[in-house]
């Protein structure tokens, strides 16, 4: 039978022979597990739903410190709460296994009751698309109802607390590591600060920023520069002038003081209006030179015109004096004032050329301040960056700790406190009965089908065929030896395990 494949009708066969014994597996069954049931020790099972309240102040305001995901956070709970420093507590102050907690170590009553806590997170709707999870079931399974109750409800006490004293430790640790941060980036920001005074000191008006005001000012330089050479130019013209007229006027005057008089008047009057012709040339007649310029030659006519009504009555008149005249006097000013005007501005030149160099300097060393410049600024710039950054987290994390001591941040809590189980949850007698039958069934069949495949009896023309491989011709009926005995012959087929066959000779 093992040889070839099986029909449903071999199947059937087969239960038809072995009927008797799978019904009495099958039936045996369900009794022997309603029995297992009563015996075994009741379980009863005590579940609270925990639910996840976001924080009172959104994290737009307040980033919250720890930002793992609960399901790390809930796994590295369960962790710390399933230990046996938090475990052996309860066990003592609720009582559990009183039979065997002074036979056998704490470390298997331990391991035990962890067995008897499940943690399983709450999946959060598909629909919603959401990545966290909106909460936890904390169950326990204890011998005792009450008993399960109670240590349900501790347990969850436990993650309340463990979770509230996460985020307050995590925050206070944060702020204290971001203090000793700042007061690192302050210092470095100080250090930073100190080298960009010192260079701005050390480089005053070689700065980028000051680039364009140097120009400025050079231009300007350059402008007032131009002004004080003019200026200087003209007070030395103005000199020789005055130095020409001068000299005229003192020879004519000497010339009169040593009884000479070939006509020097009016040479000093040919010498006034030249004067006058070149001051005009330059001035307008408003210029207070042109003015005394036509003041003298109104003089000077007046005094030849003097001089002909003196020759003309015939009266001699002596103008040798020791004292010079009023004109050469105010020529001698003004040479003076033009001495004076002529330092002053080749002083003035003078310092403005000095300038002009000093920023045409700071103007060629400009590129180069401006690269060490530049690298200063970057290393105050980053210091001042990660110095805020630093102090914006420290506030974030200063007000996350209040937050969490206030019981205002993420939270747990209790949606559906630990029940009372009215019934066990182990052994569920029902479960049991029909596991039994289902048992006894599979059993059976499994019995029945390895009786079978153990059989060699060939019961049909097919096992005959497949044995031999050969065709059936005939059949011989088998007699009952007992019948035989009896005198009363059984005549018909043959039982399928005695069938006979022939083959073709």
């Amino acid at each position: 039978m093992t040889q070839r494949e099986l029909t449903p009708a071999d199947y059937m066969a087969m239960f038809r022979r072995r009927w008797v014994m799978i019904a009495v597996l099958t039936v045996i069954g369900g009794p022997l597990a309603f029995a297992l049931a009563v015996v075994l020790p009741a379980k009863y099972k005590s579940q609270t739903t925990v639910l996840v309240q976001p924080p009172a102040v959104s994290s737009d305001i307040v980033k919250p410190v720890d930002t793992t995901d609960l399901g790390q956070r809930l796994s590295s709970m369960q962790q710390q709460i399933l230990s046996r420093s938090r475990l052996e507590p309860i066990i003592r102050e609720f009582g559990l296994f009183p039979k065997d907690i002074d036979r056998k170590p704490m470390e298997e009553l331990v391991a035990r009751l962890q067995k008897a806590i499940e943690v399983s997170p709450i999946q959060p709707m598909a629909e919603t698309q959401a990545r966290n999870l909106p909460g936890f079931f904390v169950a326990v399974t204890l011998g005792d109802a009450r008993t399960a109750q109670q240590v349900c409800s501790a347990v969850t006490s436990l993650f309340i607390e463990e979770s509230l004293r996460i985020h307050t430790r995590n925050a206070e640790d944060a702020t204290e590591f971001l203090t000793q941060r700042l007061a690192d980036a302050k210092a470095n920001l100080d250090e930073q600060d100190r080298k960009l005074a010192a260079f701005k000191s050390a480089h005053i008006g070689e700065l980028p920023d000051e680039e364009q005001t140097n120009m400025s000012l050079l231009t300007t330089l350059t402008t007032q520069l131009d002004a004080a050479t003019q200026a200087l130019e003209r007070a030395q013209q103005d000199k020789s002038f005055a130095q020409s007229m001068l000299t005229q006027q003192v020879s004519t005057w000497q010339a009169a003081q040593g009884g000479h008089d070939p006509e020097t008047l009016e040479t000093q009057l040919a010498a006034l209006q030249s004067q006058l012709t070149t001051l005009q040339s330059k001035y307008t007649d408003d210029h207070p030179d042109v003015i005394k310029a036509k003041n003298d030659i109104a003089a000077l006519q007046q005094r030849i015109a003097e001089n002909q009504s003196t020759k003309s009555g015939g009266e001699p008149k002596s103008t040798r004096t020791s004292i010079e005249p009023v004109s050469i006097t105010q020529l001698r000013a003004q040479i003076h004032n033009f001495d004076s005007v002529i330092a002053e501005k080749t002083k003035d030149q003078e310092q403005i050329r000095h300038q002009i160099a000093t920023y045409q300097a700071r103007i060629q060393s400009t590129p180069m301040v401006e690269q060490q410049y530049t690298e200063l600024t970057r290393g105050y710039k980053t210091a001042q960056d990660y110095y805020s950054d630093l102090l914006k987290k420290r506030e974030d994390a200063s007000m996350a700790a209040r937050l969490a001591q206030a019981q205002e941040g993420e939270q747990f809590s209790v949606l559906d406190p630990a029940n009372l189980p009215d019934k066990p949850s182990f052994p569920n007698r029902l479960f049991f009965v029909a596991g039994g039958f289902g048992g006894g069934l599979a059993l059976g069949l499994g019995i029945a089908l390895l009786l079978e495949m153990k059989d060699t009896s060939l019961r049909t023309e097919r096992d005959v065929e497949f044995a031999l491989r050969l065709p059936m011709l005939a059949m011989i009926p088998a007699i009952d030896p007992l019948a035989a005995t009896k005198g009363r012959p059984r005549l018909g087929p043959a039982p399928p395990a005695q069938l006979t066959q022939a083959s073709r000779s």
